[in-house]
């Protein structure tokens, strides 16, 4: 049953990045996001740094979603927030916003699961996209996650598969790292991958069983594989960046197809939706397109603007509990770490 106007503000704060987003139903109105930049220096995000950041963006990143929308704040049905997972520090000033704006307006407060949130994306309503039909599997790839779920309905998700170690975007982060690329290294990986030869050089995939995934040793191969090339010639890296990218990358999309065609053979399910900042990356969408015709599947790629930390995932799951009715007290609790 559709709702006259529903209109959900959304803020999502997990990490470096403040968000604020407005959704009338499942459309979204506006999804602003503030960069934090000062992490670029440290190679890395200092949470101390992204909490304080997050204080100072807040109050303009949420008057220019409002703004953008063309809606005033006492028209808001509900305000929904990232609950976790995520940093402390960052989700406690997205929470506390968020818990007194709606006490403020005496509106409903509705707590998301950031990682459901990179799942649900897909069924924000957008031209030219479809939205996956129950049940899919969903491959959420990012920084901080490497899941493989079983996505049931809306809120009935059982992770399949996971990483027992590093992400997959640590991974590119990391590989980006020993090649003396600045941070964050994963976009640019993908860009000098496009123009090397992804069969340049072998690194061996590592045997892990079922579905769970491991990138720590391909970490270190490479690691190892640079410092001797490297040592036979200290150009190495220089002469041959394209390649080593594209080398890099064709393993890491290897690792993740195989994963999925066997949740796929296990689950007997070929509709595959993919999420997180990872899903950006132009190897990984490609490949996925390729197996549509290759392998039979559907594949769900989602709009570049909802792969990575945004509002509007976290809109879409507050429209969708808002029409459950599920509600939070203000003594709802921000949770780092947080199961589906």
């Amino acid at each position: 049953m559709q709702h006259e106007a529903v209109f959900i503000l959304a803020i999502e704060s997990s990490c470096d990045d403040t968000a604020a987003a407005v959704l009338q139903n499942d459309k979204v109105l506006s999804n602003v996001v503030a960069n934090q930049l000062i992490h670029n220096q440290y190679g890395g995000v200092v949470p101390e740094l992204a909490s304080r950041a997050h204080q100072q963006n807040i109050v303009p990143v949420i008057d220019a979603a409002l703004k953008v929308a063309n809606i005033n704040k006492e028209q808001l049905s509900a305000i929904a927030f990232t609950q976790g997972p995520g940093l402390m520090g960052s989700l406690l000033v997205g929470s506390s916003f968020a818990k007194s704006m709606a006490l403020a307006l005496n509106i409903p407060l509705i707590a998301v699961n950031h990682m459901q949130a990179h799942v649900l994306a897909h069924f924000i309503d957008e031209e030219g996209f479809d939205k996956p039909s129950f049940p899919f599997i969903a491959l959420t790839i990012s920084g901080g996650h490497t899941q493989i779920i079983k996505v049931n309905s809306f809120f009935d998700m059982e992770i399949i598969g996971e990483t027992t170690d590093d992400a997959v975007g640590e991974a590119f982060d990391k590989s980006a790292k020993i090649l003396g690329l600045p941070y964050p290294g994963g976009p640019l990986v993908d860009k000098y991958a496009q123009l090397g030869n992804p069969k340049a050089f072998t690194f061996t995939k590592p045997k892990v069983p079922g579905l769970d995934f491991s990138f720590s040793g391909l970490k270190t191969a490479i690691l190892y594989f640079i410092q001797k090339k490297t040592f036979e010639n200290p150009n190495f890296i220089e002469e041959n960046l394209n390649d080593i990218c594209a080398s890099i990358q064709h393993t890491i999309i290897e690792i993740l197809m195989d994963k999925l065609q066997l949740a796929v053979a296990t689950t007997g399910i070929k509709q595959i939706a993919i999420g997180g900042g990872v899903s950006a990356n132009s190897g990984i969408r490609k490949t996925l397109k390729e197996a549509e015709q290759k392998f039979g599947w559907k594949t769900y790629i989602p709009k570049f603007e909802y792969t990575t930390d945004n509002a509007a995932m976290i809109g879409i799951v507050g429209y969708q509990k808002f029409l459950l009715g599920k509600f939070e007290t203000s003594d709802v609790v921000s949770k780092a770490r947080i199961q589906f």
